[in-house]
């Protein structure tokens, strides 16, 4: 079946947005290390979450990112922002995937937050004949931005220990731009 809609997947569009940490612990599998038989764990100090974050917005299809960007400090995602968000991305098909432009050969995937489907972004895409896939309720395991892109974009920064926001958004950038294409042509 997935063969059978190979064409249209490769039309796809899809984003979200995701909170970057200036220090995110590191996984269980990350942080294991190898124990004698009978040899006592290690004592480790609890570790969360920095308080310091910055949110990044990606779309992207099978050939890889389309656009990034971060939010403005003391901005919140509403629907005024992500209808500008909606706006830089047309512009960045236009530019970085013209094929897909041509003729709105395109389809834009994103979850159902209420700053993605306000009444604002509705006429937008209705004036743009903006192609929307529908997302499920309550599916994140259908948002391959939940359930591979941010997993993989995290996993490299986890257990670093960033200085500033600007440390974050290069060190983001940086392994957002290390995933291969074969990766994204693979969700």
């Amino acid at each position: 079946m997935l063969s059978d809609y190979q064409d249209v997947m490769k039309r796809i569009i899809t984003g979200d947005e995701s909170w970057i940490y200036a220090y995110d612990p590191e996984t269980d599998d990350q942080s294991a290390e190898y124990r004698a038989k009978g040899e006592p764990k290690p004592k480790k100090p609890r570790q969360s979450k920095s308080k310091i974050k910055v949110m990044l917005t990606v779309f992207f299809d099978h050939r890889g990112v389309v656009q990034s960007e971060f939010l403005q400090t003391g901005q919140a995602v509403n629907k005024e922002y992500y209808l500008s968000v909606m706006r830089r991305l047309s512009e960045a098909i236009r530019k970085k995937r013209p094929e897909l432009w041509a003729d709105n050969f395109w389809f834009l995937h994103h979850d159902n937050a209420p700053s993605h489907t306000a009444l604002i972004l509705r006429e937008f895409f209705a004036k743009n004949s903006t192609n929307i896939v529908p997302q499920a309720p309550y599916s994140p395991d259908l948002a391959p931005c939940d359930f591979w892109l941010f997993r993989k974009l995290k996993r490299p920064l986890r257990g670093n220990r960033f200085e500033s926001i600007g440390d974050i958004k290069r060190e983001s950038l940086r392994a957002l731009k290390a995933i291969p294409e074969t990766d994204f042509n693979n969700c």
